[in-house]
């Protein structure tokens, strides 16, 4: 890489932004490092968006500053950013063959014909689509105009690569494999990336950070283990992957539900006795049908789900879901554990700095 491609670093500082008399993003802040691939992920109308257009130059900050290298462009037009995006419908000109889409902005900037070949070639070359160079996007699946509308902003050399929800028109088979794709081009040249979705087994899979929003606000910036293990709010719990969700007690023998159902917990995100609501992945929900410890549990139904089964049980009135083998054999009546659980109060993980330790 050259010097103007080396990867840099991204700053949102105190960044917050209203349209139509209404906040969109408030007060955020957020460090990318230098060739990290970091998701915005939330749901529709939690202010992804309105921050990637603010990176991009589309908009601009009501307050903060926006910096890319440690230089302040804020203010800058799109144009002058180092910044390319990819949009959501990939924005390809279908009269323009893929050459012509991907040199477009190199001929706008009137680079000499040679070097906008060489670099269309090189980067066509990246994405895989030398064979199509001459073909218009009519003539491609879509899957292949995505890496044309890919190739067309890596090609101008930026140092923040914008994506916008750029898998959302495609399949869910093809969704898998275009995203892989994407991974693996960003990490072959070290791009700092920011990636727009709502689908959380996207960014759980692409990222090296992920940015969870609701309302306008970061609810948790953190690597996709800790975001799905650690979940810093109940909103984050909720939102990235499945959890059930208790009021209860805490004590010595366990985890006492609402419904007065006694949970034995072998692992807790804190120790302390008391009042909470506890956060259960349904695999984490432990069965047995031998009876020895637990809470007792019948069996509402079953659904298969290929590589696991999905229980849904009833303990002492409360529903719970709990993942299990696929070859678990079919009974209606079963003992439940939780193998761990996180504490919330006030919709705020609980945490202690020591070692969580089993409450039985």
């Amino acid at each position: 890489m050259t010097d103007a491609q080396t990867p840099a670093g991204l700053l949102i500082d105190r960044v917050s932004k209203d349209l139509g008399g209404r906040t969109i993003v408030s007060d955020m802040q957020l460090e990318v490092h230098a060739g990290e691939l970091t998701c915005l992920l939330g749901p529709s109308g939690c202010g992804k968006t309105t921050t990637l257009r603010m990176i991009g130059g589309f908009l601009q900050p009501d307050a903060g500053a926006i910096l890319i290298d440690g230089s302040d462009i804020s203010r800058l037009p799109p144009e002058k950013r180092p910044t390319a995006m990819v949009f959501q419908n990939y924005a390809l000109w279908p009269h323009m063959t893929v050459f012509k889409n991907v040199s477009f902005g190199l001929r706008l900037r009137k680079l000499p014909k040679a070097e906008i070949r060489e670099r269309v070639e090189n980067v066509l070359e990246l994405v895989g689509l030398t064979h199509h160079i001459h073909s218009y996007p009519a003539r491609i699946s879509g899957g292949e105009q995505q890496r044309v509308a890919l190739a067309r902003a890596l090609v101008l050399e930026p140092k923040v690569l914008l994506l916008d929800e750029p898998l959302s028109n495609l399949d869910a088979k093809l969704r898998v494999r275009v995203r892989e794709d994407i991974r693996e081009i960003q990490q072959r040249i070290g791009i700092t990336t920011i990636f727009v979705t709502h689908d959380q087994d996207e960014a759980l899979s692409l990222s090296d950070r992920i940015a969870v929003m609701s309302g306008g606000r970061v609810e948790q910036y953190a690597d996709p283990r800790t975001l799905y293990r650690h979940p810093a709010t109940h909103f984050v719990a909720s939102f990235v992957g499945a959890m059930n969700f208790y009021t209860g007690t805490l004590g010595g023998d366990g985890f006492r539900l609402a419904g007065g159902a006694q949970v034995p917990v072998d692992s807790l995100s804190s120790r302390t006795p008391g009042e909470y609501e506890i956060g259960v992945r349904p695999e984490d929900v432990t069965v047995s049908s031998n009876g020895d410890g637990g809470a007792e549990a019948s069996v509402v139904r079953e659904i298969q789900r290929g590589h696991y089964k999905e229980l849904v049980l009833d303990v002492g009135g409360d529903e719970m879901r709990a993942f299990v083998a696929p070859d678990l054999p079919a009974v209606d009546r079963l003992r439940v554990r939780f193998s761990r659980g996180v504490l919330y109060r006030d919709g705020v993980l609980q945490e202690q700095s020591e070692s969580p330790v089993a409450v039985r």
